[in-house]
């Protein structure tokens, strides 16, 4: 029995190691997942600030007339209303698209537009989905039916070229204008 003992304590330590390997690589596994997790939820916020800054980029250069209200914050604000800033935002009902709720119809009078301007750029309907290029639109409509009030840029955003007219255009108005006035007045 004695000679079997240096054997027993091989088997057990082995044993041990190996039921210590396992556990090792199960909290390897469980940190892995949990550093994806946190690199994911990193990459989310960095892409939601990026958004952001994109959209105030544009709005700074989008703008060159004096609004009562910032014009840093219109467009932000107009997101927010449409899609409370989810580029990803669909409503089935209009076929509103994207983080400005851009229709169908929108990007044909958009592409007409350029079409007269004599321009080469044209959007697709899939363009809606992509932030930028869904504020390079609204930037086009927005310079080429003149509208140089955040009232105008909002109610006709709402209700297409005629809906500063519209009187239902104005709680949309309301709207933008309660989001300017509570989230971005101070900044």
């Amino acid at each position: 029995m004695k000679e079997y003992v240096p054997y027993i304590l091989v088997v057990i330590s082995t044993i041990i190691f190996t039921i210590f390997l396992i556990d090792s690589e199960r909290q390897i596994e469980h940190l892995e997942k949990e550093l994806q997790t946190q690199t994911d939820s990193l990459n989310n916020c960095i892409d939601s600030l990026i958004h952001e800054i994109d959209t105030l980029e544009w709005e700074n250069t989008i703008w060159d007339f004096n609004i009562r209200f910032s014009t840093t914050h219109l467009l932000s604000a107009i997101i927010k209303v449409e899609s409370s800033d989810d580029d990803s935002a669909y409503n089935a009902s209009e076929d509103a698209v994207g983080c400005l709720q851009i229709r169908k119809t929108m990007v044909d009078d958009v592409n007409r537009i350029l079409k007269r301007q004599k321009s080469t750029q044209r959007f697709h309907y899939e363009d809606r989905w992509c932030r930028h290029k869904s504020i390079q639109m609204f930037d086009v409509y927005c310079k080429h039916y003149n509208l140089n009030s955040a009232e105008q840029i909002a109610r006709c955003w709402n209700g297409g070229p005629r809906g500063n007219d519209n009187p239902n255009t104005l709680n949309y108005w309301a709207k933008v204008e309660k989001e300017i006035e509570e989230n971005y007045a101070l900044r």
